[in-house]
């Protein structure tokens, strides 16, 4: 099957589109979010391990989703020209998370997030997809350094950071949950060496 062939191509972005692919890894694609991902939104967003380290964002229904997407990720490529993307496996283009950069006003530089439905956990798929991502923060956004944000019990993001070469810096308080999350950083001459 041809990336012609896959769902992505059926699935429509509010210009009538297939959604742009951003990155392509050995088993993943990178895509842009469109409308269309409100029903993957919803169980994402409604997962227990996104409620537990990530937050509870109110998306309950489709509509709520579909909300979310126009707010949060469609803008984000409007303002900043990235955000969260799609992944989806190459083998049967099932949609299993989301990976992207996040402009948050709080943060020094963008931050790097990733959830993954719990049936894709201990993959490697975060690691992977967090990999293209950085790669399209250094070549194609040319940013010097990327952020993220973890709280600080949770040991898997922490492992898949260092795994990427993020530091950890201190913390930094939410100022929306008033938690206070571990702080990580890489720049660009700290990045892994190219495979």
């Amino acid at each position: 099957m041809t990336k012609a062939e896959g769902p992505t191509s059926a699935l429509r972005s509010e210009s009538g589109r297939a959604p742009e692919i951003v990155a392509e890894t050995e088993r993943l694609v990178l895509r842009r979010f469109v409308l269309d991902d409100a029903p993957f939104i919803a169980r994402l967003l409604n997962e227990p391990g996104f409620l537990r380290y990530i937050g509870d964002r109110g998306v309950r229904t489709v509509d709520d989703a579909r909300s979310y997407l126009e707010r949060e990720a469609l803008e984000s490529y409007r303002v900043n020209g990235f955000g969260l993307f799609a992944v989806e496996l190459k083998t049967d283009w099932t949609t299993i998370g989301a990976c992207g950069l996040l402009r948050r006003p709080w943060l020094e530089a963008p931050d790097l997030a990733y959830a993954f439905l719990a049936s894709a956990e201990g993959f490697g798929y975060a690691s992977e997809a967090a990999r293209a991502v950085l790669d399209l923060a250094w070549s194609t956004l040319a940013l010097e350094r990327v952020v993220a944000i973890v709280l600080p019990d949770h040991a898997a993001s922490t492992r898949i950071l260092e795994k990427l070469h993020f530091q950890g810096t201190g913390s930094v308080t939410d100022p929306r949950s008033g938690e206070e999350l571990a702080l990580f950083r890489v720049s660009r001459d700290e990045r892994e060496p190219a495979k």
